[in-house]
């Protein structure tokens, strides 16, 4: 018997008993398994839906077989809706669907009936199956690709949820009746993203020309020339490079039990800042050591070999391992490009700043210390004041991103005005929530999306007028 059909007759049965007056409206009690198959039907079609949201909200279009599905499974939503809410209205109040069975007797032995406590259940921590049964034949759909709606719901199912079954999962986070916040090890960070060029764009993509022609290059784009009266003027044109970037997206999804968010006030406020703390640390790491594939591609991709553009100078002959003297800081110096020195910081690993703290200028500058020295790194204002201190005349910015001291990526100049970072137009991460798609395990999904992709703008380092050296936006040390 199909769903339908089972609905008609609860009607027409009713509808009968009703005008016979065989038995009173009051007795009637509702057919508990129908209005479950019902509500988990309504369940899966908002998880379907949800599933499209999420695609068309990432900018991915949709086939009209896809869109004609939408249309059909929302005018099914409707309509089981209203049988929902009629069955409920049939049962009298205290006879609708229970939370748990009414308590079953049984024959004692000749003496009164004994009772037997009925068990609670437990929809949440079965995640809608009615039974072990009922969920092994559902995994053993599943391995043989018989797809059902019992195996759509087991792969929708929640892997990693917060709780508060479980400490370490969030039942930790429980305050006391005398807090109520949070407290997180790490508050703040720097972002590098504010640091780059911004670039937005409505859609999906943005191409950029560029012009990397030098001014003293006597070979191409524009050219201009020394005549005489009367000569011919050589003509010449522009000479342009189209630079590509295609949004990435970083995202996050946490499901929260309702337990969780109606018994630990703060977790929400705590989750909308945690989140985006999150995404700058990964951005960061993206721009210093992206890949290029799905994410940014960064200054030393991999961490594992500079850039394209970037400049990585050679540390001095028999310098020890995990050092930093005065000398790679006057190479490094040496390879910025002198336009961009005035925007340029020192990325550092903060294992770094002891080594630029007991620098020194000796003599030729190797010796990283001597007893008639003078200090190389001063904070402003001196040892006694260090908010930040400054290297060059530039400030230092340690940062977790870089490398590990010694290794490629532990310390770089860089410009980091030099270096594209492309968002989407409105530039804000966009949190969504939903009850819906962990409905039936009573989890509130928390989803984070911010769309973002950066790289550098230049393809190669730049060739000197007069000079065999090349010169750079970003510059790091070679491993040690």
């Amino acid at each position: 018997m199909t769903m339908k059909s089972a609905l008609l007759g609860d009607y027409s049965r009713l509808a009968a008993l009703a005008a016979f007056g065989a038995i009173q409206l009051g007795s009637i009690r509702m057919d508990a398994p129908v209005l479950a198959d019902l509500e988990a039907r309504v369940v899966e079609i908002n998880a379907a839906l949800d599933a499209f949201r999420v695609r068309a909200e990432a900018g991915e279009d949709l086939t009209d077989e896809e869109t004609a599905e939408i249309e059909e499974s929302a005018g099914e939503l409707e309509k089981l809706t209203k049988k929902i809410k009629a069955l409920k209205l049939l049962a009298p109040q205290g006879q609708g669907r229970r939370s748990a069975p009414e308590a079953r007797t049984e024959p004692g032995g000749g003496g009164p009936r004994r009772t037997v406590p009925a068990e609670p259940r437990q929809d949440a921590q079965r995640m809608g199956f009615r039974s072990f049964g009922d969920f092994a034949q559902t995994v053993q759909n599943h391995y043989r690709g018989n797809v059902t709606d019992s195996v759509i719901r087991l792969r929708n199912a929640a892997t990693t949820f917060g709780n508060e079954g479980v400490g370490a999962d969030g039942g930790f986070l429980i305050p006391p009746s005398f807090s109520s916040a949070i407290w997180t090890k790490v508050n703040g960070i720097e972002s590098l993203l504010s640091r780059c060029t911004p670039l937005l764009t409505d859609g999906n993509s943005l191409t950029i020309p560029k012009d990397e022609v030098t001014p003293w290059d006597t070979t191409k784009g524009v050219q201009v020339y020394w005549e005489g009266e009367g000569q011919q003027t050589p003509q010449s044109k522009g000479l342009f490079e189209m630079g590509q970037l295609r949004l990435s997206k970083l995202s996050g999804l946490v499901p929260i039990s309702e337990e969780m968010l109606q018994d630990a006030s703060g977790l929400e406020s705590w989750l909308m800042a945690k989140a985006p703390q999150k995404m700058t640390s990964k951005i960061n790491t993206a721009i210093i050591a992206g890949t290029g594939a799905g994410q940014p591609l960064g200054i030393i991709p991999g961490y594992s070999a500079v850039g394209a553009s970037v400049i990585q100078v050679s540390k001095e002959t028999s310098q020890p391992a995990d050092t930093v003297w005065f000398a790679n800081i006057n190479k490094m110096w040496g390879r910025m490009y002198a336009g961009w020195r005035s925007n340029a910081i020192w990325l550092v690993n903060q294992d770094v700043e002891p080594q630029l703290e007991g620098m020194a200028f000796v003599g030729n500058g190797l010796t990283p210390t001597a007893a008639s020295s003078t200090p190389v790194y001063l904070p402003p204002g001196g040892l006694n004041d260090a908010p930040y201190a400054r290297l060059k005349g530039r400030p230092v910015v340690p940062i977790e991103a870089c490398a590990a001291l010694g290794d490629l990526g532990d310390i770089i100049l860089v410009d980091l005005s030099q270096y594209w970072a492309l968002t989407k137009a409105g530039g804000a991460i966009q949190t969504d929530t939903s009850i819906h798609l962990f409905f039936d395990q009573a989890l509130t999904a928390f989803r984070f999306i911010f769309r973002v992709n950066g790289q550098p703008a230049w393809s190669a380092p730049i060739a000197r007028q007069n000079g065999s050296n090349t010169l750079s936006w970003a510059v790091t040390l070679e491993a040690r």
